[in-house]
């Protein structure tokens, strides 16, 4: 088989065979643990891995020879209408343990399958029925079109949009339900948002090097482009592959709309509308109602009686099934009662514990982080943050006040 190993298509090489490795361990991973976020990482890596081919190849000479040069161009290597849906369906699949793949969610697949039928019509017309080139009488390859590339960088752009928005109202749905909504945040999905916000603005980096310094504009000076998307690209999978998200708190959502957020248990105790939390409504909601204020006296007993703030992994439904109600109720009766969320609820209680026991003198016996874990707090991140947010001091500026 014809290839031109050298400094061009070497090193695409190295990070393609990289790129496919990961691949299949992901694949393996997701096969062994039956986590359905592997295999749709393991998707994005292999289509990602496949949109640096055509440089690597070219490179190594399969432009320039036949039969390759046919392969090169009636085979799509780059995806670009699969990569941004795949990413959305990766950080579903990380957030949101109920996530299926569905005829909803095929739908955003139609345009990459389209473009699949279009490549092997052109295909079937040139080699097949009149043997001859016809749409590549110019020599181009078609998945390097203008058309195609521009429509599809606006569609990963999209997706990434709707990822973004998945993922804030993510976080604004923990911060309601969990008393540790820090450690439910995920840093890696942050990274690799900024990982594939980075691939995205890369072409229009190399588009403005181009414009101000046009010798650069080559195809070989091209290749530095598909080297960035690979290094970048070896550091999604990588570091994918290593961290590990367990998102435990199943829902319903869109990230087309502002709508209340279904929580999905496996109890049918309620029916679905005494489960829905509706995210923005509540925390703007300043309306006290007699039904709030008797269940506001309730929470408040029962946090107080049992110290509930002492479980680090407490949760808004553990509250409303000692209260022997609903999430929905409990939710609204914190958000409108004491004009917070859950989190930063439950936070208060430990923050008060914690001033209790500093008046006591406890600092001088344990460690202050010691004395965070004891009321509840589960990170010295975390303790910091919440003791700052609700004093305005950091544990030893406010040390150094009593």
């Amino acid at each position: 088989m014809l290839y031109d190993f050298n400094f061009y298509s070497s090193l695409l090489l190295i990070t393609f065979t990289q790129g496919v490795i990961y691949c299949l361990l992901l694949l393996k991973k997701g096969i062994q643990t039956e986590d359905k976020s592997n295999f749709w990482l393991s998707i994005f890596v292999f289509l990602c891995s496949m949109f640096i081919a055509p440089w690597m190849l070219g490179f190594a000479g399969w432009y320039d020879n036949q039969p390759y040069r046919d392969f090169m161009f009636y085979m799509p290597f780059q995806h670009l209408f699969f990569i941004g849906p795949i990413i959305f369906f990766y950080t579903q699949s990380l957030l949101n343990p109920s996530f299926k793949f569905n005829k909803k969610n095929a739908l955003h697949l139609v345009p990459g399958l389209l473009y699949l039928v279009y490549n092997l019509y052109v295909f079937v017309y040139d080699k097949i029925i009149i043997k001859d080139y016809y749409f590549y009488q110019d020599g181009i390859d078609k998945d390097f079109d203008e058309w195609y590339q521009t429509i599809g960088k606006i569609s990963m752009t999209l997706y990434f949009i709707l990822t973004i928005r998945y993922y804030n109202r993510y976080k604004k749905l923990i911060v309601q339900l969990t008393s540790n909504a820090d450690s439910m945040l995920y840093k890696w999905i942050k990274n690799y948002l900024i990982a594939f916000l980075i691939m995205l603005l890369l072409p229009y980096a190399f588009e403005v090097i181009n414009y101000f310094y046009p010798s650069t504009n080559s195809y070989k000076d091209g290749w530095w482009f598909y080297l960035a998307f690979s290094l970048v690209l070896y550091y999604i999978a990588l570091t994918g592959y290593s961290n590990e998200v367990h998102s435990k708190i199943g829902f319903k959502m869109s990230a087309f709309d502002s709508k209340p957020i279904l929580l999905l248990t496996t109890s049918d105790s309620f029916p679905d509308e005494e489960n829905i939390i509706d995210i923005d409504f509540e925390e703007q909601n300043e309306k006290k109602s007699e039904e709030v204020e008797i269940w506001k006296k309730q929470i408040e007993r029962l946090i107080q009686s049992e110290k509930l703030y002492q479980d680090p992994e407490l949760t808004l439904a553990e509250v409303a099934k000692k209260l022997q109600t609903n999430t929905s109720v409990i939710s609204k009766a914190i958000n409108q009662g004491f004009q917070m969320n859950f989190n930063d609820f439950i936070n208060n209680y430990r923050i008060e514990a914690v001033k209790d026991l500093f008046a006591k003198g406890e600092h001088k016996k344990s460690t202050l982080l010691g004395i965070a874990y004891d009321c509840g707090f589960n990170s010295k991140a975390t303790f910091n943050r919440a003791f700052k947010k609700s004093t305005n001091f950091s544990p030893k500026e406010y040390l150094n006040t009593i």
